[in-house]
């Protein structure tokens, strides 16, 4: 407003009083009119610093830290519930040096079934129960979603000689319906010792030990004759109702809904290797011996923290998650 160029008022005094004076005026005009553009110069360059100072301040004043003042509040995620029982699965194997490993979730039929002692003609194998990928004529072999992992200790095995001591945490993938207690994709930890002289005793010690440190020492725990492919002898493995303490009844005197009354709950299925399947893996099954054992990961959490659908886990329903920090 005062410097302007073309309608500032310096401008305006120079064309309308200064240059139009008469000649014997002109020099008391000009040193009058010097005084006054000083004048101004100071006053906005007084204004210029007082309004630089008054920005630098609330910066300052931003960069500090008032420790008096309430912290910022931000959201922080957390492990999925099946994630958690992984690791604490894993953690209680760790202490007894079990070590985990992984595998393809696409596999052969050779890995998913021969080697583990499932012929062609078992009705494992049948379409229904298992993802067949569909490849072009050209492809070297038919390639499936593993419906098990227990694949991957094959492989450890062809890689490792005994002692091998794993466990074998992952997805699996089978055709059923989902429902409440079953879905397509879920999740499963298998285990797999192998070494000279291990007995059945030191399979059921192992399997209890776990079964305890995960739900507690008050759990009873019982093992009845059962049959998988792989494993010779075979068992189902129980562990008393956590939710009735085994006694078959609930609070209210009516009978268990979780056991049914009977006081037991079936966990898993496991046994001592069958040695056929050492035949695959070049192992002397006259020197070496071993147990296996698979067990569903979303089950053992469903049990443990009273879930009664498994199709919660896949939903990702925020007010589900946010209950398991």
């Amino acid at each position: 407003m005062w410097v302007g160029r073309k309608s500032g008022f310096l401008t305006r005094i120079t064309d309308n009083w200064l240059r139009p004076s008469p000649a014997d005026l002109k020099r008391a005009v000009g040193v009058e009119f010097q005084k006054l553009k000083s004048h101004v110069e100071a006053k906005l360059e007084e204004k210029r610093l007082e309004i630089e100072a008054s920005e630098q301040v609330p910066a300052s004043a931003k960069d500090r830290i008032d420790l008096s003042l309430p912290g910022v509040i931000r959201p922080i995620g957390s492990h999925h519930l099946v994630r958690t029982v992984m690791q604490e699965i894993e953690d209680i194997f760790f202490s007894i040096g079990f070590s985990v490993v992984e595998g393809p979730e696409i596999e052969t039929p050779y890995y998913n079934f021969e080697a583990l002692n499932i012929p062609e003609h078992h009705p494992v194998r049948d379409d229904m129960d298992t993802f067949y990928l569909d490849l072009p004529k050209s492809a070297p072999g038919p390639l499936l979603l593993r419906t098990h992992t227990s694949p991957v200790q094959i492989r450890t095995m062809e890689k490792r000689r005994p002692p091998v001591r794993v466990i074998v945490p992952g997805k699996v993938y089978r055709r059923d319906n989902p429902d409440a207690t079953h879905s397509f994709v879920f999740h499963q930890i298998e285990g797999l010792a192998v070494d000279t002289d291990i007995t059945f005793c030191d399979f059921t010690g192992t399997i209890e030990y776990f079964v305890k440190q995960f739900f507690g020492e008050s759990v009873k725990t019982r093992f009845r004759p059962s049959y998988f492919p792989f494993t010779e002898p075979s068992v189902e493995f129980d562990v008393s109702c956590i939710f009735c303490g085994g006694s078959g009844t609930g609070a209210s005197g009516a009978t268990c809904g979780k056991c049914k009354g009977s006081g037991w709950i079936e966990l898993f299925g496991a046994g001592m290797v069958d040695p056929a399947v050492y035949g695959f893996v070049n192992y002397d099954a006259k020197k070496v011996s071993g147990f296996a054992f698979g067990m569903g990961m979303d089950r053992l959490a469903m049990l443990k923290y009273g879930i009664d659908d498994i199709q919660v886990f896949f939903q990702n329903d925020v007010r589900f998650l946010k209950q398991f920090p």
